[in-house]
């Protein structure tokens, strides 16, 4: 029997799920993807204008894996993989600058370059929080910094002015002093590759219900997980009182309206040059286990 190849996406509960044995209890036989542990922050450059869509449509070595929805929905739609809809997560985001910097509210970054992952959730959410503040031609956006960690170090070190985090990243840059000018939280859904066993996934998100009942109950016990995906530089950095819980997962349908809202807006505002936001149906791009 081939293993299940798990690729979270800097959350906790697949790391509480092997802590408590409840993969184990499932009957999974799993494993967690090398990818995970950052030696490098740098390790997260793919490449200019290369973000979460770019790894779907070449094709992740993994069973399951996970992205802000609005990729996994263009992806799915393009034939890139399944969009797993019983479940969806919602992760705390927000654009980070210097505590020095003179940016004291949003309207502040405008013509500001703000690092973002390319077609990634920090492309779309900084988008959908900035439109509140500032015009389309206002909001500058810069995708030549890599993916999470990348572009946290280079703000850290002063190489950039703004930056997009969530989750660890985002708890981090708080401790650090760094001022939040806007609030980006954003959607995720999960994504199937390949065919795996159907039961394996069930196992898997049944394993992950029962770590989000753990998290929420004392998400300080979990917090340090973190450090198994942060580069190793910044783990003596890292407080991790400051730490949130971070993305949770809801257990409730990713719906069809759901789906399709979410590919009308991104078609809307011209996030893919191309205009190729794939042409399969909610029924078409979901993954069906049954």
């Amino acid at each position: 029997m081939s293993r299940f190849i798990i690729d979270p996406h800097m959350r906790l509960h697949e790391w509480v799920a092997v802590e408590k044995g409840y993969f184990d209890e499932e009957g999974l036989e799993y494993e967690l993807s090398e990818k995970l542990t950052k030696k490098d922050a740098q390790a997260d450059y793919l490449g200019d204008k290369v973000g979460a869509y770019q790894t779907f449509e070449k094709g992740r070595t993994c069973d399951v894996s996970s992205a802000c929805h609005w990729t996994v929905n263009v992806a799915a739609s393009a034939g890139h993989g399944k969009l797993y809809t019983e479940c969806y997560s919602v992760s705390p985001c927000g654009v980070f600058v210097h505590p020095d910097s003179g940016i004291t509210k949003p309207e502040d970054l405008a013509g500001v370059p703000i690092s973002v992952g390319y077609q990634s959730g920090s492309h779309y959410s900084t988008i959908q929080a900035l439109e509140q503040f500032l015009e389309p031609d206002q909001i500058n956006l810069s995708f030549n910094e890599g993916l999470l960690f990348a572009r946290m170090e280079k703000l850290i070190d002063g190489e950039i002015p703004a930056c997009s985090l969530f989750s660890g990243t985002y708890y981090f840059l708080d401790q650090l002093g760094f001022k939040k000018i806007v609030e980006t939280t954003f959607m995720m859904a999960g994504m199937i590759t390949g065919e795996p066993d159907p039961e394996d996934v069930k196992k898997f998100y049944r394993a992950l219900q029962r770590a989000q009942h753990d998290i929420d109950l004392r998400p300080e016990l979990y917090t340090h997980y973190y450090k198994e995906e942060f580069p190793k530089r910044f783990h003596t950095m890292m407080d991790l009182r400051y730490f949130g819980p971070g993305e949770r997962i809801v257990f409730e349908k990713y719906s069809e309206k759901m789906y399709d809202e979410s590919r009308i807006w991104v078609g809307e505002r011209d996030i893919f040059p191309e205009g190729n936001i794939g042409d399969l149906s909610y029924a078409e791009a979901r993954y069906a286990a049954d």
